[in-house]
């Protein structure tokens, strides 16, 4: 499948700001289940003043705002050839090591009521078995629910409020596979949807790592494994190391985020 992003980011200011960086991680790169045809990045107000590869792996450019700027525009589009493999990017390897996405983090550190969901997973079946059975038992136990988690919610957190979004249930699966000795870890993207080109936000899914497969990923809000409508953007243990755009500024006064995303095939 071939698929069509455009997504812009706008930040507005409501005092000159003295600097701004942001560290974008917009750009998807070719693997087993895709291949850019092309892909660009255009910022208004700033410019690119580093791009490089991180330790995951990740396409990752620092983007400053200019001096006394009022606003900052970031826009990622292009296209992306998909395949679908039914969620399995395979025995593929960067710099991490196995043994660094079995690493608890801030975000995903189990706490009583993720270790229950974890004790409640059947010890049966295949390790892949285990792992579906694992993300049926995350949604049932934190239905998908639009505005009451943020960036910055923990994994227990949402468990605790059983509510939250794509991003949730990748942080909770990602406690809770560990806790059971898989490595995992978090994959932001995009999906096209059936029902809609224009979305709020992009996608994010886990992937846990299953003996003799590599790689599978799993998307917990709709409870399938990746196909053909989904794009990686970036990888890493927690929605914070992979977040697509993270950053800061120095200045007074507050900031607003417009965001509009269209992605179709």
């Amino acid at each position: 499948m071939r698929i069509k992003i455009a997504h812009n980011t706008t930040y507005i200011y409501d005092h000159p700001v003295s600097g701004a960086l942001q560290q974008v991680r917009l750009q998807p790169v070719d693997g087993p289940l895709q291949q850019v045809r092309n892909w660009d990045i255009d910022v208004e107000h700033g410019s690119v003043a580093a791009s490089y590869r991180d330790h995951h792996g990740n396409r990752v450019s620092l983007i400053c705002a200019d001096e006394g700027a009022t606003g900052l525009t970031i826009t990622a589009r292009g296209e992306v050839d998909t395949e679908d493999k039914a969620g399995v990017l395979g025995p593929v390897y960067g710099r991490a090591p196995l043994w660094y996405f079995q690493q608890s983090t801030a975000l995903t550190k189990a706490g009583p009521l993720i270790k229950a969901i974890a004790d409640g997973v059947p010890d049966q079946g295949s390790e892949l078995e285990k792992m579906h059975l694992l993300s049926a038992a995350v949604l049932g136990a934190v239905p998908y629910t639009l505005n009451e988690t943020h960036t910055e919610t923990k994994a227990e957190e949402a468990a605790g409020q059983g509510s939250g979004v794509c991003q949730d249930h990748a942080n909770i699966f990602i406690s809770a596979a560990r806790l059971l000795g898989f490595p995992a870890r978090y994959v932001s993207g995009y999906l096209v949807m059936d029902d809609r080109i224009d979305q709020d936000a992009s996608h994010a899914w886990a992937e846990a790592h299953i003996t003799g497969l590599g790689w599978v990923g799993f998307d917990v809000s709709n409870q399938i494994s990746p196909d053909e409508r989904y794009v990686r953007l970036a990888i890493g243990r927690d929605a914070h190391d992979a977040a697509p755009i993270s950053g800061l500024r120095i200045g007074h006064g507050e900031e607003s985020l417009i965001v509009s995303l269209q992605v179709q095939q």
